[in-house]
């Protein structure tokens, strides 16, 4: 019994320091890549360096609590922890602004009246006229909305995920009950995503099933970076509209 409890006291044996060491190096590359996207998804203000920081944090957790045994591969288990981590450190910073929410609310509103009046999608162009601001005065209002990710992160229940579209879709200012109801959602978002203009459709099929960055997407439709990121912000902008509507939720605050 005493050879147990001071072998207890010591911790782990080198081997298996050893072998948690090996862990962490190999799963770098994880945290590096889960960064990165979460980063695209948050205000600018946000340095992905930190992210890597308490990414890396994570990731050690992760390796010291993992066991083989449980049967599931070490990446899904070190994911879950590793963006849980950023997330908290996502958690210290200020609400979205009320600005933001506002010109959310304001996009929104215009995308749905539209869509009513010329029974289809609005272009950029008809959504910017609506908005009385030109075009490129709307597409940096939609930069700016990136920042009302960081609210719908935070705010979906048990979130400790990626930040799914569905995630995204939501909006958080919705309360509990409709997260809840995600599951029954689904399949109202599958054909909201059908109801999409191609090229956004496409831009939300290669970021959130190919996992693609939004410069890689760039490269394959042929545009910048910056404007991938306004169209996949459009885009979520359209479904939510969408949702809002198919669960009868219609009124803009």
């Amino acid at each position: 019994m005493r050879m147990t409890q001071a072998a207890a006291v010591q911790g782990p044996s080198p081997s298996e320091t050893d072998a948690r060491n090996a862990l962490v190096v190999e799963h770098i590359g994880l945290v590096k890549s889960i960064a990165r996207r979460l980063a695209q998804r948050v205000p600018s203000q946000v340095d992905v360096n930190e992210l890597i920081s308490v990414g890396m944090v994570g990731l050690v957790d992760a390796a010291g609590r993992y066991r083989a045994s449980v049967g599931a591969p070490f990446a899904a288990f070190a994911r879950r922890r590793i963006h849980g981590a950023m997330l908290d450190s996502l958690r210290q910073l200020d609400e979205v602004p009320r600005s933001v929410r506002r010109m959310r609310r304001e996009v929104d509103q215009a995308i749905l009246r539209l869509r009513h009046a010329l029974n289809r999608e609005p272009t950029d162009a008809e959504i910017a006229g609506a908005l009385k601001v030109s075009e490129d005065e709307y597409g940096e209002m939609l930069e700016h909305m990136r920042g009302a990710d960081v609210g719908a992160v935070r705010q979906v229940d048990g979130a400790l995920g990626e930040g799914s579209l569905l995630d995204f879709a939501i909006d958080p200012d919705e309360g509990p009950q409709v997260r809840l109801e995600r599951a029954e959602i689904k399949q109202h978002l599958a054909r909201a995503i059908t109801e999409l203009p191609e090229r956004e459709r496409q831009i939300l099929t290669l970021y959130y099933q190919e996992e693609l960055t939004l410069a890689e997407i760039g490269a394959v439709i042929g545009v910048g970076e910056s404007r991938v990121s306004q169209l996949r912000t459009q885009a979520i902008a359209r479904i939510r509209t969408r949702l809002r509507e198919t669960l009868r939720l219609t009124s803009m605050r």
